[in-house]
């Protein structure tokens, strides 16, 4: 671009300015940065930086009516006053625009240059009605931000004084290199994301993989066990929250596994949390993550388990654990997939699925308060329940011999036999501590039996352990699988309960659909499909 010999001083002001915003990595810095040199230039009195970005706020938005196209608006991402002006010019300016709005959403409409004397139109407040420019502002001039032909928005300086003709020049080009600058920013924080990304899915999955070598694969051959199976295979498919109920030791984190492997996220992590084992004062920097100086020790920005989950699944063991206080935040991820760090005001979004196991009551926790009841609603979509390992004693003599042949590999020991008398000994034992009772007690008469025979030592008296909560509200065909009419029905009869409970009130503090922990359109819609209408009369009590 040939610039107008009387402005090439004002080139070579900016230039140095140039070279160093090319080099910001960081977008709000950079941006930032962008409007305060701006606002200092001579003359100025406001300047405005306005990006295009998919719609956000169009629920509320007061331009909503003007918006051709919902799907993408102007944001208004930086401004800067000049130092010179002590009142705020436009207290209260929307900062959002439809593209083609106005001046400034002309020139992001059109990747043309706006210069007009006086600043009409350029500013909508809170309401979307014209504001008239303040007396400090005199002229308007808007430049296209752009690059590779593709415009991003839209750079506004407005001035004190008229807008000289001449002065599009050099805007001109100093916002083509802003462009550049942008494009380069937002590259590096894609990098700087997916890196952060692989170093947490690395770091959680060595400690992954050296669980699941320790604990081996599924293994076993009773009707128990093979309608886990089936109902493994059913839910695998789909992207519902899972919630396995069992004993302590039963393989509850084997079948999350197992789940995942089947899934359309199989290929991304599957993040394990232990919910018992994190102390309180850490529980929402664990999951939420932290910036730089929220607390006492966070000396770096760290990402929670729900970001290094993002994509993939996180598994929650020992769900019930989870502090009462902070179980809100667990639900709001699990409806709207959103979250703050500790200490960051910005929402962010993530795309996890959750697969949650306990080996609690939780119907009795809801009932003493102590879980809350949308939460357990919410985890509850697809319950499985694995039975003690006493309750399936098919399962005891393959999983004996996997655990053997496991253990002598492992320990570098000769490979020993199991007989008839072994396996009957081990088929007479309640297991309080099932599969992973098993397993140790295997490995540990390996090594005491150091080339002779195997000898197993068990109490006397038998282990009484209550069994676990059978999943509430469970309909299974006589083939064990639920069918798709199974669930429907349970579908339709929990809707009843939570309706009947609150007297059919949808929406509202005690709705029916914050019971449920779902949107009241999404009840709504839902009701209508399943051909659910209130009553004339006020419905009796539903029972099972």
């Amino acid at each position: 671009m040939q610039l107008n010999s009387d402005y090439a001083p004002e080139f070579d002001s900016l230039r140095d300015l140039l070279l160093e915003l090319a080099s910001e990595r960081s977008i709000q810095l950079l941006l930032r940065r962008v409007v305060q040199e701006m606002a200092a230039r001579p003359h100025a009195a406001l300047a405005q930086l306005w990006l295009i970005d998919h719609g956000d706020l169009c629920a509320g938005c007061s331009m909503r009516p003007q918006c051709p196209d919902q799907t993408h608006c102007l944001h208004l991402v930086a401004s800067a006053q000049s130092p010179a002006l002590h009142n705020d010019l436009v207290p209260a300016q929307l900062a959002r625009l439809p593209l083609g709005f106005g001046p400034i959403g002309a020139v992001a409409a059109t990747g043309q240059p706006v210069v007009q004397s006086g600043a009409q139109g350029a500013f909508i407040d809170a309401n979307g009605a014209s504001l008239p420019p303040p007396a400090e502002i005199q002229g308007f001039d808007g430049q296209p931000i752009a690059c590779h032909g593709e415009t991003l928005g839209a750079l506004v300086q407005f001035t004190r004084i008229p807008t000289p003709a001449q002065s599009p020049e050099w805007l001109r080009l100093f916002a083509n290199h802003i462009g550049a600058a942008i494009v380069n920013a937002r590259s590096f924080a894609e990098i700087e994301k997916l890196k952060t990304q692989l170093e947490l899915e690395n770091d959680f999955l060595r400690e992954e993989v050296r669980e699941a070598r320790s604990f081996g694969a599924m293994i076993g051959q009773s009707a128990a066990f093979q309608r886990v199976l089936r109902q493994v295979e059913m839910v695998a498919r789909t992207d519902a929250t899972v919630l396995i109920l069992g004993e302590s030791g039963v393989g509850k984190e084997l079948v999350a596994r197992a789940i995942h492997q089947r899934s359309r996220r199989a290929l991304r992590p599957l993040i394990r949390v232990n919910c018992a084992s994190i102390p309180h004062e850490l529980y929402e920097s664990e999951f939420f993550g932290h910036v730089k100086g929220a607390f006492t020790g966070a000396v770096k920005d760290r990402a929670g388990r729900f970001e290094a989950a993002h994509g993939g699944a996180l598994f929650l063991d020992e769900v019930g654990e989870i502090p009462l206080d902070l179980q809100g935040k667990f639900l709001r991820v699990l409806q709207e997939g959103q979250y703050e760090r500790v200490g960051e005001e910005r929402t962010r979004t993530v795309d996890v699925r959750l697969i949650a196991a306990t080996n609690r009551d939780l119907p009795k926790d809801v009932q003493s308060g102590r879980f809350r009841q949308d939460l357990y609603y919410r985890l509850n979509v697809f319950p499985i329940c694995v039975a003690p390992l006493r309750e399936r004693p098919d399962d005891i003599a393959p999983l004996a011999i996997h655990f053997l042949a496991q253990a002598a590999a492992k320990l570098k020991l000769p490979p020993a036999r199991l007989t008839p008398a072994h396996l009957a000994q081990l088929c007479a034992y309640d297991w309080p501590g099932n599969i992973r009772e098993l397993q140790n007690s295997i490995e540990r008469a390996l090594i005491l039996a150091q080339d002779g025979p195997l000898t197993f030592e068990f109490p006397r008296a038998r282990t009484v352990v209550p069994s676990p909560p059978a999943p509430p509200a469970t309909f299974v065909s006589a083939s064990g699988v639920l069918t798709e009419s199974d669930l429907r029905q349970r579908e339709r009869e929990n809707f009843l309960i939570a309706l009947d409970q609150t007297r059919w009130k949808i929406h509202g503090p005690g709705g029916a659909a914050q019971l449920l922990g779902l949107k009241p359109t999404t009840l709504i819609s839902r009701l209508k499909r399943l051909g659910l209408k209130r009553p004339a009369k006020p419905s009796p009590s539903f029972s099972r």
